[in-house]
């Protein structure tokens, strides 16, 4: 509990992030004195820190050889004075820290600013006060109607999940006393998460039903807009895939795209064996009676089959159209693979593609982004020049930046990309060996692993601490996962698989909204200030729940 320490390690980690090279300290009033507190001269010049200097100083020299550190409280007094400075910057690049929590608004005033792209990073991401409350009470609900109190387990590196965790926790504290909750011999584990550790699951193409239609034609509230579709009909303009009330879907919605063109199939063919005859006889009462009593089923099969006919139809429509099976080859080789020479070679020729639409070329290249972010033979710089050679918006190429910005090597709190321990290690290498069985598919979401980790009991206290003093004991049962901006189809597949085949264990996933790809770059953009102009690749947004 030394807060001098804390603070210091704090101001380390900011220079340090900077990389090598001579830097300015950029502070007010209030935060040269807590420099001053915890650092002498000389430490601090060890750091490469050669000036320091007051952001409401009015006279600084140009100096653009130095990388400027900004370390300031959130006033608006300091916003503003930083504003002014983007706007005429002294120096090369500026790395910019608040000692508090930032608005959504204040950020995108300074991307505003920033009009020489001179910002490398704001360390401002924080929740808005009516998203968090939001939140909170959602799942508040959940634990209520459940009857649960759990203990609160919270992802360490962000702050976000531990102030969404202490929000939980007060609640629950507060309205303990007027519900009646259930007693267990083991108490069910709230696990809060933020989904800045992984960016990538959300940028990938999934393979399943349920992801499919999500990615590509937009799941709202269980309804899909088809009114775009080439031809189609008035009342299939919108349609509704519901689990509870579709037995095609529930059974199909974790399946691979193959295996759902089989069963569209055998839907057909059942179909057929079971509509009515245009001559059936009609010649007594029972007879009548059984065409009654059929119909209805009849009609409801008529509607189930007309609707995921054309479902399919569309999905496998835009799959050719897009090409999405060779670029969800790459996209697959960028997560899971570990060779640049093949990954830079396949991202290049992919752009080179006339028909890659935008959206999958910016995904491409965020992907190649986050994967080899610190390579030393990165073409980063070449694959930007390739997408404004492909016509790709200014804005649209910053989404990039964004990313990387939102869930580089520099905010993740676990190492996404490369396994360290000799397990993980050990677990790649015989992945290798055996093969992949489909090669669509060989990504799985870094919430397998902590969940997996979770279940066994390995999951560190050191990078997921509970909340409060307690902690559990024994294997947790009942587990409730937050992802604090959001989750995914395929993180909702490992849940799912996880639950069948862990004995013993019930695992429920929620999130801020379930993504797909053009509702987390929406979720990037304003998390990181960084505005678009539209929507990258139109308009059919993720579901918020």
């Amino acid at each position: 509990m030394n807060v001098t320490l804390a603070v210091k390690q704090y101001i380390s980690k900011m220079v340090e992030s900077s990389g090598p090279g001579m830097k300015v300290l950029l502070m007010d009033r209030e935060t040269t004195s807590i420099v001053s507190v915890v650092y002498t001269q000389s430490e601090i010049l060890q750091k490469e820190v050669y000036l320091f200097e007051r952001i409401d100083s009015q006279n600084r020299d140009s100096m653009k050889h130095l990388k400027a550190i900004c370390f300031l409280r959130p006033t608006k007094e300091n916003v503003e004075h930083l504003i002014q400075e983007l706007r005429r910057p002294k120096y090369s690049v500026y790395f910019i820290y608040f000692s508090n929590v930032i608005s959504k608004s204040e950020i995108k005033a300074l991307a505003e600013a920033d009009e020489q792209e001179v910002v490398a990073e704001v360390q401002g991401r924080s929740w808005e006060p009516s998203m968090l409350s939001r939140c909170t009470q959602g799942l508040t609900s959940v634990l209520l109607a459940l009857k649960k109190c759990p203990m609160i387990r919270y992802q360490l590196s962000s702050d976000m999940s531990k102030r969404l965790a202490e929000s939980v926790k007060q609640i629950i504290t507060k309205e303990y006393e007027l519900f009646d909750f259930r007693k267990t011999e083991v108490p069910p584990l709230l696990l809060i998460l933020d989904r800045s550790d992984d960016a990538i699951t959300p940028l990938l193409n999934q393979w399943t039903y349920q992801a499919m239609v999500h990615e590509l034609l937009g799941l709202n509230n269980n309804r899909i807009d088809l009114s775009r579709v080439p031809g189609i009909s008035k009342d299939l303009r919108e349609v509704v895939l519901s689990a509870e009330n579709d037995e095609f879907y529930a059974n199909n919605l974790y399946l691979n795209f193959g295996e759902i063109g089989t069963n569209i199939k055998n839907l057909m063919e059942d179909f057929q064996k079971k509509k009515p005859k245009g001559q059936q006889k009609l010649e007594s009462i029972s007879d009548m009676k059984a065409f009654v009593d059929n119909y209805p089923q009849f009609k409801k099969m008529s509607g189930t089959v007309s609707k995921h006919v054309t479902v399919v139809g569309e999905l496998s429509r835009l799959v050719s159209e897009r090409q999405l099976m060779e670029v969800s080859e790459v996209e697959q080789e960028l997560a899971c693979q570990n060779d640049h020479s093949n990954a830079q070679q396949s991202v290049r020729r992919l752009l080179h593609n006339p028909r890659l639409s935008e959206l999958d070329a910016v995904r491409l290249v965020m992907l190649y982004a986050l994967r080899y972010e610190r390579h030393s033979s990165s073409i980063l710089p070449s694959l930007m020049d390739e997408l404004s050679r492909k016509g790709v918006s200014e804005r649209h190429r910053r989404t990039v930046q964004s990313v990387v910005e939102y869930g580089g090597k520099r905010v993740r709190g676990s190492d996404l990309i490369t396994p360290t321990d000799a397990v993980a290690i050990t677990k790649q290498f015989f992945k290798g060996l055996k093969g992949v069985e489909n090669v669509y598919t060989q990504h799985q979401p870094l919430l397998h692993d902590t969940l997996d980790q979770l279940i066994k009991g390995r999951l560190k206290d050191s990078q997921f601490p509970y909340l409060g003093a307690s902690s559990l004991r024994d294997r947790p049962q009942d587990i409730i996962v937050f992802l604090i901006g959001g989750a995914t189809y395929e993180e909702a597949l490992t849940v799912y698989n996880l639950n069948r085949s862990s004995t013993g264990v019930r695992i429920v996933l929620g999130g801020s909204s379930i993504h797909n790809t053009k509702s987390f770059l929406e979720e990037v953009t304003l998390a990181t200030g960084h505005s678009g102009d539209r929507p990258l690749g139109g308009g059919r947004h993720g579901t918020r729940h």
